[in-house]
């Protein structure tokens, strides 16, 4: 009889616990071995804003699956406090330390899935304890328990996910939230211009947000702590929440001579094979293909890391089976906004120094007809022969699903033109017949067929005639400044008004009348194009 192989996983809540599950699915054979360091194997970190805010009342419902569970149901040991030291490759064992001892646990084959951890650019004063993070349970415990003043108050150093989650959530309870971020915008995977409607959320939600600031020290104070900006601002608190990014968790993979990239992530190939034969990684801790540009990435993003589990078990268990990379696509909520990307920014493309095209709708997110129908800001990035590039969408309701649409045209080649010929639900309370992402296809249509020639907001030409062509009423509460007012209506009539030696920018509220303006005019023999996104687009660039 076969020996059976022996897997050790070193860390379990997405990756190793996807991981070591689906093995004993495939193989009721295997000895399968979870080493996670802390006092929990499986648990949802994603949720950890939630449980500060109360949306999650009971922190119970943050823990997926204990050992015992795992034992029960799949035979698996989960040994917790259990904290891999070195790797052996040599001696195929793993060096552990627990409360009692240190030990060796041989294996047959390795899966690190050790994750990541958060990071801090090193700030005097950052040892204080004062100055926390929240990745695990233990830091958001650690943070409930420190919100025990009369009138608790939270100084938040980063604007991304974790950051604006928190921040949420901080205000929901009742806390006083400063935020700082040292860039112009929040949340990174958006553009700035995009990014906008975020602040003024936060704004409204009372958080208190310095932007293109960066943070000097820390000094300590009665009853909390000051963050001192490098204006010299000092920012009063009880607690400092660092949400400035992470790093990956790869110290044993690196002492043990895997090979890993020069910010220190695992090299894996598409099985989530290392340079080791007999060791796998997954989830944070690995460097993983970026489609758009054959590339390479790393996404800190509990959907991947899952899949990353399964394939490496499907691997392990004799099924050949690959992961193919990540676009990157996310979801926040903010208030009463959702906002939602996936592949490049314009600001990643430029700094690339790639060539892209870009167009801006502002569609509404179901029937304009149906009560409740709410407007969205779009944003897609194509390249030349129409390779979807990436894509931001915020509004109230229905982003999620529009950006979702879009990952998956990304991730089975459907180019940007080929977005209006995707056959999606509707009804009246969910879209309209023309689906927002049907629409951002007809706009990428005309423009890569030549019809519409796109201008930017930013980048209207010296010299352009900016046309608006809204009604009198709607320019009446703002327009852009030297703008001609000619409404649509009456365009064909007072083309003689017009300069033909001048580029003619039309230009409407959301891009549509400019459009077709824009149509009227080419055919007419003028030198026209359509300022992309209108003025809503304009207004969110210079207001």
């Amino acid at each position: 009889m076969n020996k059976s192989k022996k897997i050790v996983i070193i860390g379990g809540v997405a990756a190793g616990a996807s991981c070591a599950a689906r093995l004993r699915r495939l193989d009721e054979t295997a000895q399968i071995l979870i080493l996670e360091r802390g006092k929990y194997v499986s648990y949802a970190n994603c949720g950890l804003p939630y449980h500060i805010g109360g949306v999650i009342a009971d922190r119970e419902d943050l823990i997926v699956t204990k050992p015992e569970k795992f034992s029960a149901w799949f035979n698996i040991e989960a040994r917790v406090c259990s904290e891999a030291l070195s790797i052996d490759r040599d001696g195929k064992r793993v060096l552990v330390k627990n409360k009692e001892k240190e030990y060796y646990e041989d294996y047959d084959i390795l899966v690190v899935a050790t994750g990541a951890k958060a990071f801090s650019p090193k700030t005097e004063g950052d040892e204080n304890e004062k100055v926390r993070h929240l990745w695990t349970l233990s830091d958001m415990d650690g943070i409930i328990a420190s919100l025990n003043a009369d009138s608790p108050s939270v100084t938040i150093v980063g604007g991304g996910f974790i950051g604006l989650e928190t921040a949420e959530n901080l205000r929901s309870r009742g806390v006083g939230v400063n935020l700082v971020q040292r860039s112009g915008h929040v949340l990174p995977v958006f553009d700035a211009e995009m990014a906008r409607p975020l602040a003024d959320e936060l704004k409204d939600m009372g958080v208190n947000v310095f932007f293109g600031r960066v943070v000097k020290k820390y000094e300590e104070a009665d009853g909390g702590i000051y963050t001192v900006l490098d204006d010299g601002k000092r920012l009063f608190s009880n607690l400092v929440i660092s949400s400035t990014g992470v790093k990956p968790n790869s110290k044993l993979a690196l002492e043990a001579g895997i090979e890993c990239s020069k910010d220190g992530y695992i090299k894996v190939d598409e099985h989530m094979k290392t340079s080791d034969p007999n060791i796998y990684a997954a989830g944070d801790v690995v460097e993983i293909a970026e489609p758009i540009f054959n590339s390479r990435t790393h996404i800190p993003l509990a959907g991947p890391a899952n899949k990353q589990g399964r394939i490496v078990a499907d691997n392990i268990a004799g099924i050949s089976s690959s992961y193919k990379g990540t676009y990157g696509a996310s979801v926040l909520k903010l208030g009463k906004l959702t906002a939602a990307s996936v592949g490049m920014t314009e600001k990643r493309l430029k700094s690339a120094g790639k060539k892209y095209i870009k167009i801006y709708t502002h569609p509404s997110s179901s029937a304009s007809y149906y009560p409740g129908a709410t407007r969205m800001d779009a944003k897609l990035i194509f390249s030349g022969d129409g390779t979807i590039l990436g894509a931001q969408i915020i509004g109230q309701s229905g982003v999620d699903k529009r950006v979702d649409t879009i990952a998956q045209a990304m991730f089975s080649g459907i180019k940007a033109g080929d977005l209006g010929g995707l056959e999606l639900s509707y009804a009246p309370p969910f879209s309209s017949a023309k689906d927002p992402v049907n629409y951002l296809g007809y706009v990428a249509s005309n423009v890569l067929s030549g019809k519409s020639t796109p201008v930017y907001a930013g980048e209207i030409p010296e010299g352009a005639v900016i046309l608006d062509v809204r009604e009198p009423s709607e320019t009446s509460n703002g327009k852009i400044p030297g703008s001609v007012n000619i409404p649509l209506g009456q365009l064909r009539s007072r083309l003689n008004e017009i300069d033909k030696n001048c580029l003619i920018v039309c230009s409407c509220q959301v891009g549509l009348r400019g459009y077709l303006a824009e149509r009227i005019l080419k055919q007419n023999g003028f030198n026209a194009a359509n300022l992309s996104g209108g003025y809503l687009t304009w207004k969110a660039l210079n207001s």
